[in-house]
């Protein structure tokens, strides 16, 4: 366990707490402190959810530790069962609660219960979030599926299949089920179960009648995809439908597993013809990096190569469990695969590329920020304005669609930026001037600008003390100035790159010959 600011992924149990909250009639028992009951916020503020999750915590204190926890425990089991009435518990730890070592699986057992209990084991400093997630709906599956039925299954007029991996908190996970849904309604496949997204306790039973499995997110559903497979005899798919290629071999796909004949599959997206209009001409070619769950961002990498005409410059993952995936994809784009969780180490591969655009979670949104780059969010972690109210999938056909508008619009909006940058001596451009739609005048007044003179400067922010700009004690003026003519999307990595040509060279000033004399040393 790394202590740090930010974080990829919560605990395990955070993880469990996502498919608990996910399903209907399941309630989870959570041995944790009072502190840990903060989690309650992820679902009711990020992803504005109008109720709470189904979460009863023993919020033990210091003072109960030298008590008897386990009888703690215990009660709070009870009592959280004759309130709610679940169709199933789960009960488990959380990482300070592992520490005690009460047992909750044993003391639920000890309790009797008449419902299920599905214990879950999750260790809080080995392991974090998605693999709780995948851990618990397999525990789930485990233990709710049933067994094998003797005979064959009766024949039905139309394929089934149930659809893996969603749960709640996951990044658009509810608007990619219905698009998924549609599509193969429109295949001719009947949808048995979703789960654990919307599942109950009695869905889980119903997961063997389906003809097989669709696994829309690896890192939640595969684990449970492959114990229906070896339990009932369930093929599962293994292309994840983001983009207009990899939906077309994803419908290819389970009309084979449904046993339907092969047929061309075309949605209704957009973005095959923006690719290729004239509009979208200055885009081929941009260098992009991306970062994010190994799902999305394996697939953002081949969608960005393949279907939007961008360089990918890196490519990496804070899912460790499914690294292999992440390597095998980069090096088809001839990259090292960044595989790490830490922040930092993003920002500083993200810094050494010099990409014009960034793919990734919202840790990357602001490391993007801060060092002038255009960024989309294609991955969780995600903040509240990624949970919109709008119809906005990542998978399928329409998901393609918004793609083209996630991942264009900041290229599109850096371009206006780097357009005003050029035309700021334009008297219509200057920075005293009002908004064209308000007619010609200067934008504040004398007054006004006569006290802002005379009041006291504002110390310097720790922000502003760290930016480039300030750091022009070796720039001559027709130097800095000449560089400000450069795009802000390349202007931070040409002034590291001159600053660094010139301290090799034991420089005590930048001139404009110096910053030519390093471009043309980098461009070798």
């Amino acid at each position: 366990m790394q202590l740090t600011v930010w974080t990829y992924e919560g605990p395990p149990h955070v993880g469990a707490m996502r498919v608990a909250t996910a399903m209907t009639d399941v309630h989870y028992v959570l041995h944790a402190p009072q502190g840990d009951t903060y989690a309650d916020l992820l679902f009711t503020m990020i992803e504005r959810r109008d109720k709470r999750p189904p979460v009863t915590y023993t919020t033990f204190q210091a003072r109960d530790l030298g008590s008897d926890t386990a009888e703690l425990f215990k009660s709070t089991l009870i009592r959280a069962y004759e309130r709610f009435q679940p169709a199933a518990m789960l009960v488990g730890a959380s990482c300070t609660g592992e520490l005690i070592q009460d047992d909750p699986a044993g003391l639920a057992k000890a309790a009797a219960l008449d419902c299920p209990v599905v214990p879950l084991e999750l260790p809080s400093y080995q392991r974090k979030e998605n693999w709780g997630a995948g851990e618990t709906f397999y525990q789930i599956v485990r233990h709710l599926s049933g067994e094998p039925e003797a005979g064959e299954k009766p024949a039905r007029a139309r394929p089934s299949c149930n659809i893996l991996g969603a749960t709640a908190l996951g990044f658009r996970h509810r608007d990619d089920v219905t698009e998924i849904s549609r599509l193969l309604a429109e295949t001719g496949i009947d949808v048995n179960v979703v789960a654990p997204l919307g599942a109950s306790a009695a869905d889980i039973a119903r997961l063997k009648d389906a003809d097989f499995n669709v696994v829309l997110y690896p890192e939640i559903g595969e684990q449970a995809a492959r114990l229906l497979k070896k339990t009932f005899g369930q093929p599962f798919t293994t292309i994840v439908p983001i983009g207009v290629n990899a939906t077309r071999e994803f419908l290819a796909e389970v009309r084979g597993l449904a046993g339907l004949p092969a047929n061309e599959a075309n949605g209704a997206t957009r973005l095959p013809w923006f690719s290729r209009s004239v509009d979208s001409n200055y885009l081929t070619g941009k260098r992009v990096f991306v970062f994010g769950d190994a799902t999305h961002a394996v697939a953002a990498a081949r969608v960005a190569s393949e279907e939007f005409g961008f360089e990918v410059v890196g490519l990496g993952t804070y899912s460790r469990e499914h690294a292999r995936s992440v390597r095998e994809a980069a090096k088809s784009h001839g990259l090292e695969a960044l595989i790490t969780d830490d922040y930092l180490d993003v920002e500083a591969a993200i810094a050494e590329a010099g990409p014009e655009l960034v793919l990734g979670t919202q840790m990357e949104r602001h490391i993007a920020k801060r060092l002038g780059i255009g960024c989309a969010v294609i991955s969780a972690p995600v903040h509240v304005q990624d949970y919109p109210a709008r119809y906005s999938p990542q998978m399928g056909f329409e998901g393609a669609n918004v793609l083209w508008d996630t991942w264009v619009h900041p290229l599109v909006m850096g371009l206006e930026e780097h357009l005003l940058g050029m035309f700021r001596e334009d008297f219509e451009f200057t920075d005293d001037a009002l908004p064209s739609h308000l007619g010609p005048g200067a934008r504040v007044s004398a007054e006004s600008e006569a006290i802002r003179v005379a009041a006291p400067a504002p110390m310097p922010t720790e922000a502003a003390a760290r930016s480039p700009e300030t750091r022009t004690s070796l720039w001559a003026g027709d130097a800095e100035a000449e560089l400000k003519k450069i795009p802000f999307f390349v202007r931070a990595k040409a002034r590291r790159n001159t600053e660094k040509f010139a301290e090799d060279r034991g420089l005590t000033e930048i001139t404009v010959e110096t910053l030519y004399d390093a471009k043309a040393h980098f461009a070798r």
